[in-house]
């Protein structure tokens, strides 16, 4: 299955529900948005999607499961086996292209990460699977064992989600510099050191 497909192929009412949710919580912030809204994206009453998720929290709950899921998924879709290098590049480009091929959950998760005042557990769900990514490269020998768990988390996760920070602040210095669009530099990121985790 290619990483940008939904997990979801049938779009149950609780997987449109849900992706509507992540829509509009995407493009105007999860306080912005009324279960109303949501009911009305999905196109059903506002009193299913209160059966499914209960309340907002709960929906956003859903939506960041769905995010760790999709992310997941575009991880194990390169199995440890071969060198630390090659494994960790090929995660991260399966993980790079999950977001591009998903633009709203890339907007909620700069929304979700940016801002220290929301009560998602999205960073920590991320990091949860980062340290089990780890765990499993070492376990499988695909990982260097020379540096630490907690350094190779957060290298990972640098790796995989920092384009997401400074992509925008690329797109933005560009405009400024009038420079043609189909110049414009894509950011990635790389950690010291990568080839030995």
């Amino acid at each position: 299955m290619p990483t940008g497909a939904p997990i979801d192929i049938d779009l149950t009412a609780k997987a449109r529900i849900r992706n509507a949710a992540l829509d509009l919580f995407a493009a105007e912030g999860v306080s912005a948005v009324s279960l109303r809204a949501v009911a009305a994206r999905a196109g059903v009453a506002v009193g299913l999607v209160q059966h499914h998720f209960k309340t907002k929290d709960g929906l956003r709950s859903a939506v960041e499961q769905y995010i760790v899921d999709r992310h997941a998924a575009a991880i194990e879709s390169v199995p440890v086996g071969d060198t630390a290098s090659k494994v960790a590049a090929g995660r991260d480009a399966a993980v790079r292209q999950m977001f591009d091929e998903n633009p709203a959950i890339v907007d909620y998760m700069r929304r979700a990460l940016l801002d220290p005042g929301n009560d998602s557990h999205l960073l920590a769900d991320l990091t949860s699977l980062a340290r089990e990514q780890v765990s499993g490269q070492r376990s499988a020998g695909s990982a260097s064992t020379r540096h630490t768990v907690p350094d190779q988390v957060v290298r990972t996760m640098v790796r995989q989600l920092g384009h997401l920070f400074l992509q925008p602040m690329v797109d933005a210095m560009w405009l400024q510099l009038d420079a043609p669009a189909d110049e414009k530099p894509t950011v990635v990121v790389r950690t010291a050191a990568a080839a030995q985790e």
